[in-house]
């Protein structure tokens, strides 16, 4: 291998820490996150007795949504800086999740299509609620548009499975 080669490769390793910025950035995503949360808490409960239970219900799915994709991002960015970046070295006896260190990029891939089939769920299940003020032509397209999230995560994990045995 030539001194050139070495510098190319040595550059390309070194690169990977262009990503660390990224997920620093999903942090302060985090957090806008977490205010837009407790900013619909807030207002729930002045109108809370007041609500129906249908509003009641779609207002906590949109919570529940807020916290699934928030989730989504906490996995994504420290298995990503785990898997792309550098490892964690936390220390024993810190708060250390059971999963960080313990995805690869294939799971973390089958983990995240889960989780966007898992909040594409209750968006479509938000809006089933609310289907009277919404056209036929549009659930319909909310509805294929989730199948497509649930074909494509099955194939992926089918895909998956079938490249581990080969």
């Amino acid at each position: 291998m030539s001194a050139m080669d070495t510098r190319i490769e040595k550059i390309f390793y070194a690169c990977r820490w262009l990503l660390a910025p990224i997920y620093l950035g999903l942090s302060l995503a985090l957090l806008a996150l977490c205010v837009k949360f407790f900013q619909e808490l807030f207002h729930l409960f002045p109108n809370i007795l007041t609500l129906t239970e249908s509003e009641l219900i779609l207002i906590v799915l949109g919570l529940i949504d807020i916290s699934l994709v928030g989730g989504l991002m906490v996995m994504v960015m420290f298995s990503g800086y785990e898997n792309f970046v550098s490892t964690m070295d936390l220390q024993e006896g810190t708060d250390k999740l059971g999963w960080l260190g313990k995805l690869d990029a294939g799971s973390l891939k089958a983990k995240v299509a889960a989780s966007i089939v898992a909040i594409s769920s209750i968006h479509l299940l938000r809006i089933f609620l609310n289907a009277e003020h919404i056209s036929d032509n549009k659930l319909l397209w909310y509805v294929a548009i989730h199948l497509t999230f649930v074909l494509s995560a099955i194939g992926m994990v089918m895909l998956d499975r079938w490249t581990d045995k080969h």
